[in-house]
């Protein structure tokens, strides 16, 4: 196969990869800082924050789908990767965002950006950068497409698919968490294909292994426990459904969207609920396109 043509496999694969995962669905990032201040994407304007007094500031930044954040801005002067069809930008320093254009990103427990890569002849890379800018290959896995990226405890790395939660090891061997997430109640949500049951998509892992995930093709916030016990927390009313989750001393902030069957980024409106460990919530922020 001659040059040219390996390359135009490459951006064909790329752009299968990438159209699963994004192309046809709103934002999944959400994160905080360490004063408790709370960040999220938005697919139709670009980056939000919400303060501890619970204003809500736009920043400057691409409307790009998933998010992540360097509390010591350490990578404040590394150059980011890209690809054929694809990005991954930085926003804001102190500390610094970084939001990618088509997969989900994830700092993980050695303070490393980690994320994946579609490649011609080995399915999806999980690749890992330091701040100097050295780049491995953590993981390979013979999968279409990476839903969730998140560090654990213990320094390996969960990723999410439609119904499996999936661990990574630093030695990067994958053992499979949860499989075959089903919710009680599943709620149809617009725009999403009903064979991929509850697509797990953006979560969260706290102390002691918990996970917790937006469910976001039955309107659902879940959580699973180590040994794979999965419990219900939330469930919204569609055509709102969560996309992304993050834990923050004892709260749950999900990240949730108006779900229309469209590509038109600007109809995807997001909101903020904050989800109390008794179990009470409220919506916190809600971006108003008027």
């Amino acid at each position: 196969m001659t040059a040219p043509a390996r390359s135009m496999l490459l951006a064909v694969a790329a752009a299968a990869f990438l159209v699963n995962t994004a192309a046809a669905h709103p934002g999944s990032g959400i994160v905080a800082d360490r004063q408790g201040q709370i960040y999220f994407v938005d697919t139709g304007a670009g980056v939000w924050k919400i303060d501890v007094h619970g204003v809500l500031t736009q920043l400057p930044g691409p409307r790009f789908h998933w998010m992540t954040i360097d509390p010591d801005n350490r990578f404040a002067k590394t150059p980011m990767p890209s690809g054929p069809g694809w990005e991954i930008a930085r926003v804001g320093a102190n500390p610094t965002l970084f939001v990618a254009s088509d997969f989900p990103i994830a700092i993980d427990g050695d303070g490393d950006l980690v994320y994946p890569a579609p490649t011609e002849k080995e399915g999806v890379q999980i690749r890992r950068m330091t701040p100097a800018g050295t780049t491995s290959v953590l993981a390979r896995l013979t999968v279409r497409w990476v839903n969730g990226l998140a560090a654990g405890p213990d320094g390996s790395l969960y990723f999410t698919e439609d119904r499996t939660i999936k661990r990574i090891d630093k030695q990067g061997r994958v053992v499979t968490v949860v499989a075959g997430v089903t919710v009680d109640g599943c709620v149809s949500i617009p725009g999403n294909e009903a064979e991929v049951g509850p697509y797990l998509r953006g979560f969260d892992v706290d102390k002691d292994g918990t996970i917790f995930v937006a469910a976001a093709g039955c309107g659902s916030v879940l959580k699973i426990t180590a040994d794979g016990k999965v419990t219900t927390l939330f469930q919204t009313a569609a055509p709102w459904s969560p996309t992304a989750v993050v834990h923050v001393g004892g709260d749950l902030y999900a990240l949730e969207y108006l779900h229309t069957a469209t590509e038109d980024r600007r109809a995807w409106r997001p909101r903020v609920r904050k989800i109390s460990p008794d179990g009470k919530s409220a919506i916190i922020a809600i971006v108003d396109r008027s």
